[in-house]
Order: C-alpha cells, then sequence, then structure tokens
C-alpha cells in the first residue's frame, strides 16, 4: 500500500476570517472556494488546507478546529480492511462528488483521518 498527504482540513465558525489569518499571517495563498461557498482550499507553503464551517452532510461528529487528516491510498479496500482488521473505529464511508470512495476513521487520542482512494 502506498499513502501520501492529501490535506489538512480545519473547521472554523468563519471560514473566510480563517483564511484571511492563514494568508496575512502564513503566506497561504486561496487555490479556491469549495463547493456551495462552504469554505476555502489553500497552499499554505505546500501543505493543501481545507477550511469550512460545518458540513450538513456530514454523518459524523463535527468540531472546530483540526477536523481531520487526509491521506491518499491506492489500496482503498485493502487499507479499510485492515483498519476494520485492527479494530479501527470507522466513522464513515462515503464517496465524494467525483465518486472517489473515502472512510473516516479515528485513530490515537481520537484523531480524525480521512483515507481516500487515489485516482490516476
Amino acid at each position: 500500500m502506498a499513502f501520501k498527504l492529501n490535506h489538512l482540513h480545519l473547521k472554523s465558525p468563519d471560514p473566510e476570517k480563517t483564511a484571511k489569518f492563514y494568508v496575512d499571517n502564513l503566506g497561504a495563498t486561496i487555490v479556491s472556494e469549495t463547493g456551495g461557498g462552504r469554505g476555502f482550499r489553500l497552499d499554505l507553503n505546500g501543505l493543501p488546507l481545507n477550511i469550512t464551517g460545518m458540513i450538513e452532510s456530514q454523518t459524523h461528529e463535527q468540531v472546530f478546529g483540526i477536523e481531520h487528516i487526509a491521506i491518499d491510498t491506492d489500496d482503498m479496500d485493502g487499507t479499510v480492511a485492515k483498519l476494520k482488521a485492527s479494530g479501527a473505529r470507522i466513522l464513515e464511508e462515503t464517496s465524494v462528488g467525483n465518486g472517489r470512495r473515502v472512510c473516516f476513521f479515528e485513530g490515537p487520542e481520537g484523531v480524525c483521518l480521512e483515507v481516500l482512494e487515489m485516482v490516476d
């Protein structure tokens, strides 16, 4: 299995204000606005950073602050099977708008992680 960082996702009661903080203070650049005006995608000196408010369609618990760490995998089925076999708490299995499968799960100390199916 190969993995690579996809993005870091922050939840904020004011995504625009939070994005402005990262732009003004840390040199981030706004790459795009997310679908439906939910928030922003930033490039934080090479780190993809997503900033949104609460997402209505999300079924697992949402909190302000670091929402999750997202990692791409080239073996979605094997990765999810391994997580389940190791006893990881699966929070949600779904797909994003382009049909790409994703799985949210709980890591140590309650950190929310997301694995995303790699696309060619």
